[in-house]
């Protein structure tokens, strides 16, 4: 990967992105392919942040490699919100000009008692429309007030419109798990190309 703050995509590799970003908080090197085959290298100091990663990565079909080292000594929100700053960044980059994707996608996916739905619109209009409540604050040291901070941080960089919807669950760790396998297979199914479209799919003329 570059060093530095900085990203480049490379299309001609399929559509792919990575990043370096280095702050007095979080150290964090990341690499996204859209076209992959569900290969995740993560390493973070969140353990359960990985677990979902991998989860989002293998559902999404997607290719990500992650190293990434934060204050957790403090706590995990600085490590979180930058993870989801750098992910969202990557894909919007690794989404190039957008030409010939669906767009849209609207996904159930059932963990057990646990049923979540994640709709996303590549809009170029971020937006996170959150509807979660978890039985639980935690899941072993990972608070769950952080999936809605990574959530919100990834629509805002990837400039997407994301809807997160957890029905129903007892389960926290089914509930957010759930989330993020919607969400990859969601995220894959929007950004696949339909050869149907011509140009990107807008009456505008842009995304």
């Amino acid at each position: 990967m570059s060093d530095g703050n900085n990203m480049s995509g490379n299309q001609q590799n399929g559509r792919s992105a990575e990043i370096a970003r280095k702050t007095n908080e979080t150290d964090i090197r990341l690499a996204f392919a859209l076209d992959g085959t569900g290969i995740s290298e993560i390493e973070t100091d969140v353990p359960f942040l990985n677990h979902m990663l991998d989860l989002f990565a293998k559902h999404g079909q997607f290719d990500l490699r992650l190293n990434a080292k934060g204050d957790v000594d403090i706590d995990d929100h600085h490590t979180v919100e930058d993870i989801g700053i750098c992910l969202g960044q990557t894909v919007r980059q690794a989404l190039g000009d957008k030409k010939g994707i669906k767009r849209y996608a609207n996904v159930f996916v059932p963990m057990d008692e646990a049923l979540a739905q994640v709709a996303i619109d590549i809009s170029n209009r971020p937006h996170l429309e959150y509807r979660a409540e978890f039985p639980s604050a935690q899941v072993g040291s990972f608070s769950t007030e952080m999936v809605h901070e990574f959530l919100w941080k990834f629509a805002l960089e990837a400039r997407i419109t994301l809807h997160v919807i957890v029905h129903y669950g007892r389960n926290t760790h089914h509930m957010i798990e759930a989330v993020f396998k919607a969400l990859g297979r969601a995220l894959d199914e929007a950004s696949s190309i339909d050869p149907r479209v011509q140009g990107v799919p807008s009456t505008k003329g842009v995304l």
